[in-house]
């Protein structure tokens, strides 16, 4: 009995030995024991700073010293006169140019003359399973609008690409290395969700794009659905109005809707969604200065592209003083005319053999005066 006790006691020994050996690691000669960490004292690993992206907001800086404010508003116009086959109208002077804000003739204390400056261009692509499934025809109308505009840039330009479901993503950042661009494009091959929020992705992009300086615009290639966004219509015109980035539109899947809707397969609630959309589309580019464009041929997209080129890059630019001062926060519309100074009257354009040319003017519809801050 003796002897099993001092055997018992012998192996609790051996075993509490070899727990401590198992909590506390080996020995090292000449050294301290090396104690395994628990888990929760394991320092965190301090999280890597993020790279700010070119395509997010500018932080505000924090003033130093004594600043000063301007009370003074001033409105910028881009302007661009083009004529009836989308070509830039050139050598237009000054005086030419009429502004009226709320019906008020305004005067123009700046003016220049753009040459074939770069662009900023955010291209937003609706892809989602709504329309874009693999290998449909939306999907390759799709990628062959996108691809197709990519082509028309050049070295000098800037272009992002965002694509958009159930929410917008930044594909490629704005970058003159088309290989971006392009390699974002490679992502466009399965869409994920059904959903197609428009409003959303649309805002979000302006929003982003509206402290960037110089000629800038979105291109919109999309069915002009919105299915689930969480802004409404008439916010995200308010959106749209307040960043005034041009917005050139282009509507997908004209010639396949009057292809089933000439065989029946369109209901009349289908039939009237699609037209809300190519509404909405058109409201949106006439808003904010920008085109809308519906093609029904693949055809088409190499003169529509040339269309947003030149409204883009040959422009007039413009700015005033308004009339009326007041930082109400309220919108007030814009409307430039061409008018003959002597005549007071619309002017008359002409080409080489003294035909009458029609025109068309773009520019923003509005803009909203600044709020006055107690």
């Amino acid at each position: 009995m003796k002897r099993f006790s001092l055997l018992f006691l012998s192996l609790a020994l051996l075993i509490g030995a070899l727990f401590s050996f198992a909590q506390q690691g080996p020995n090292r000669e000449g050294a301290e024991t090396v104690a395994r960490p628990r888990k929760q004292d394991v320092p965190a690993e301090p999280e890597q700073e993020k790279i700010p992206s070119k395509f997010g907001k500018k932080d505000k800086e924090v003033p130093q010293g004594p600043t000063f404010r301007s009370d003074v508003i001033t409105v910028n116009l881009e302007v661009a006169v083009l004529d009836n086959k989308g070509r830039p109208i050139p050598n237009l002077k000054r005086e030419f140019f009429r502004i009226l804000e709320d019906n008020t003739p305004q005067t123009a204390n700046n003016f220049s003359v753009g040459g074939e400056a770069p662009m900023t261009v955010a291209l937003v692509i609706e892809f989602s399973n709504l329309f874009q499934q693999y290998w449909s025809e939306a999907w390759y109308q799709t990628l062959t609008a996108a691809y197709g505009f990519l082509e028309t840039l050049k070295p000098e330009d800037y272009v992002a690409v965002v694509a958009y479901d159930m929410r917008p993503e930044i594909l490629a950042d704005f970058s003159t290395d088309k290989r971006a661009a392009y390699e974002a494009m490679q992502r466009l091959r399965i869409a994920a969700f059904s959903e197609s929020n428009l409003y959303d992705a649309i805002a979000d992009t302006a929003d982003r794009m509206k402290d960037i300086e110089g000629r800038k615009a979105i291109v919109l290639i999309a069915s002009g659905m919105d299915t689930f966004s969480k802004l409404t219509f008439d916010k995200t015109r308010k959106s749209l109005q307040e960043s005034a980035v041009p917005i050139y539109a282009i509507g997908l899947m004209q010639a396949l809707r009057e292809w089933y809707d000439a065989r029946g397969y369109l209901g009349p609630i289908a039939r009237l969604d699609f037209l809300q959309a190519d509404n909405q589309m058109r409201t949106f580019a006439k808003e904010t200065g920008g085109q809308s464009f519906f093609p029904r041929f693949y055809g088409e997209f190499p003169s529509i592209f040339q269309a947003i080129s030149q409204a883009l890059r040959h422009q007039y630019s413009l700015a005033y003083n308004p009339a009326n001062q007041n930082r109400d926060g309220k919108y007030r519309k814009i409307k430039v005319e061409l008018v003959n100074p002597a005549t007071n009257q619309p002017l008359k354009i002409t080409d080489e053999k003294g035909k009458p040319i029609k025109y068309s003017i773009l520019t923003k519809a509005g803009y909203t005066a600044p709020r006055e801050v107690e």
